[in-house]
């Protein structure tokens, strides 16, 4: 019953965690902004997620370790998505101390990555509320 009334509440959380992580991994972007040699990094999940939602159709029971996967292969639990931290080894940088970390994107990044996480608690919080009122009778 709860699965239906917060069906998206898993994705929200993961999605939750991730911008907390990449909250982390800006802010040591910025830290590190006159650090020689050091490079970017950033968080992927968002493109693990769109794979998962997108693969669409049935996946066979997979009784041995040894038989092949059939139909879609996505990940079974939405808690199963991976969050990475890929380090950017782009040499689009203008310094000569080889550092790739441009200030003013990582605040931009920074800005929105706050935004998104705001808008992900609210979503939660009004979920929480609904039922609350569902609780209440309504009232």
């Amino acid at each position: 019953m709860i699965n239906k009334l917060f069906g998206n509440l898993s994705i929200t959380e993961k999605a939750l965690d991730a911008s907390w992580i990449r909250n982390e991994v800006i802010a040591d972007n910025i830290s590190n902004v006159d650090t020689p040699g050091y490079k970017r990094k950033e968080v992927k999940f968002e493109e693990f997620l769109q794979k998962s939602i997108s693969e669409t159709g049935i996946k066979g029971l997979k009784t041995d370790p040894r038989h092949f996967d059939i139909g879609k292969t996505g990940y079974k639990n939405i808690r199963d998505l991976p969050i990475k931290v890929a380090v950017d080894n782009s040499n689009n940088s203008m310094r000569l101390d080889g550092n790739n970390v441009d200030i003013e994107n990582e605040m931009a990044t920074m800005a929105k990555n706050y935004i998104k996480y705001n808008v992900l608690i609210q979503n939660i919080n009004s979920g929480f509320k609904m039922l609350k009122s569902v609780i209440n009778e309504g009232r």
